[in-house]
């Protein structure tokens, strides 16, 4: 699979754009004429860099306002895709996106933009490069992917092709079912989008609200799964337009931009059987059964204050590890670990140097401890693991928010016995201020609220769930966006996202 990156999807420098695409793990990039322009380098530099990288320049956009334009603005029109196709030349890239007209001046009809673009597609193959043709879901006479293809049916030129995009067209409501007709070697490329579902002016939402694929609300697998029946085989590329997004980080931002992709097309994969989908095999979403624990990490002068609130709450220790300063404390299906470990080889002990007594890791039981780790790792999430003493187990675990700790365990011997291998009772193992607590009902995790769509994908990529609507919790210190995520088909695992602005809510302590 061919994945691409519009330059504007993301924040930052020009450079530092190109080295999170490429670290990310994309193969190529789009690049946004206004990102180009500011950057003080010449197009063959530009070509440089982006090789250096190992980036392929996938497309040149936007050009605006070309086909059915009266003259003198048509000479004009001719004039300055000239001297785009000189640029793209040095810039070592042959596709230009073309999108449909918004000038007030601009002349409707299909036979006269068709002509337009046999006339570009002979200048483009004197130049040995393409034109894609892009309708807008507010062009003035062409917004709507069908008409965009009836002009490039017509004009009839091999340098000529369409451009999807499933913003343009899922914003529309246009049936993307549509799409199945379109020869796939006509798609010159595909750019995808999401966005949530907002009543307003198309280009205002497209402009400020578009996000990845599986952060929002429309149905891009659908899209997905139209252009897939078509054979396109080319690039997919995203082009995202945030407000958020432009002022956050922009190795976050790649990486989930490269996350959506994957999982975008492994559902897609899923869903189309019969259709050959150049996408790394991996496991299916992962199916939780519940929390098996929560760790703690503390330093142990801090250790009796956790102990006091715990046995308020019911709970008792019941076991210590063998080899290491952690206990258990145990009610119902219920596990509260306590680390106080402070080696130098002790995660526990440095997220504790940095946080102070925190909720650092959990685990959650699930059908495959081994597939769950196959998938974080397909999805690009960082594994985790440390070293491991005589006759501890190496549980699979990845890090998720803050750098904390997701540990899997499932019903194989090894993993099952883990408590019982690796802890030793204490007491008589019969809690004496049982409060009847008998499960963990829900986890909350707190992140900037720039970070929360990251984190909202990586748990809906990787975990078999399903997204409530996102509530704004009124807080004295200002507003908290709040949304919750739980398993499916059974909610045996509830997780519910915070976002803070500010560290003067309740929430916005915790960042």
């Amino acid at each position: 699979m061919r994945t691409s990156i519009a330059t504007v999807s993301i924040s930052g420098e020009f450079p530092e754009k190109l080295a999170a695409i490429a670290k990310a793990g994309f193969s190529g990039v789009e690049i946004f004429e206004n990102d180009f322009l500011t950057y003080d380098a010449s197009p063959r530099e530009v070509k440089a860099l982006a090789a250096d990288h190992g980036l392929d320049i996938t497309l040149f956009q936007p050009f605006r306002d070309f086909e059915g334009m009266p003259e003198p603005h048509r000479a004009r029109a001719f004039e300055r895709a000239q001297r785009k196709f000189d640029i793209m030349g040095e810039l070592g890239t042959d596709l230009m996106l073309i999108c449909s007209n918004v000038s007030p001046v601009s002349l409707g009809g299909i036979d006269r933009a068709a002509a337009d673009f046999h006339q570009l597609g002979e200048l483009a193959a004197k130049h040995g490069v393409r034109v894609g043709y892009e309708a807008l879901a507010w062009g003035r006479h062409i917004s709507d992917h069908r008409d965009a293809w009836e002009v490039v049916r017509r004009a009839d030129h091999a340098n000529v092709g369409i451009i999807l995009d499933s913003f343009h067209t899922l914003s529309r409501k246009i049936d993307p079912n549509s799409i199945r007709s379109i020869p796939g070697d006509k798609i010159f490329i595909v750019q995808l989008a999401d966005a949530p579902l907002i009543d307003m002016d198309l280009l205002y939402w497209s402009r400020h609200f578009r996000n990845m694929p599986g952060e929002g609300d429309l149905p891009v697998v659908d899209f997905m799964r139209a252009v897939a029946a078509t054979g396109y085989s080319g690039p997919l590329s995203l082009e995202i337009f945030n407000d958020q997004f432009r002022g956050g980080s922009a190795r976050l931002l790649a990486e989930d931009g490269h996350r959506s992709l994957v999982n975008l097309m492994d559902q897609v994969r899923r869903l189309e059987p019969d259709i050959r989908i150049d996408v790394p095999a991996m496991p299916d979403r992962v199916e939780t059964r519940g929390v098996e624990f929560v760790e703690f990490t503390t330093a142990p002068e801090e250790k009796i204050n956790l102990e006091a609130l715990l046995a308020t709450l019911g709970f008792e220790k019941t076991a210590h590890h063998r080899n290491r300063d952690v206990d258990l404390y145990t009610q119902g299906d219920i596990r509260i670990v306590i680390n106080t470990s402070d080696g130098g080889d002790s995660f526990a002990g440095a997220s504790y140097s940095i946080h102070g007594t925190n909720a650092y890791a959990f685990g959650l039981k699930v059908d495959d401890a081994k597939a769950a780790l196959a998938r974080a790792e397909a999805l690009g999430a960082p594994t985790f693991a440390e070293p491991r003493k005589t006759g501890e187990v190496a549980v699979p675990a990845i890090q998720g928010v803050g750098n904390g700790v997701i540990y899997f365990l499932d019903d194989s011997p090894a993993l099952a016995s883990i408590w019982d291998n690796e802890f030793a009772t204490v007491g008589d193992n019969k809690p004496a201020g049982d409060a009847g607590l008998k499960r963990i009902d829900h986890l909350a995790q707190t992140t900037h609220y720039g970070e929360m769509l990251t984190w909202l994908l990586f748990y809906t990529s990787l975990f078999s769930t399903r997204r409530t609507p996102m509530i704004d919790v009124v807080d004295p210190g200002g507003l908290v966006r709040s949304q919750a995520i739980e398993s499916v088909p059974s909610p045996h695992f509830r997780l519910t996202m915070n976002g803070a602005d500010n560290r003067k809510t309740f929430a916005g302590k915790f960042l």
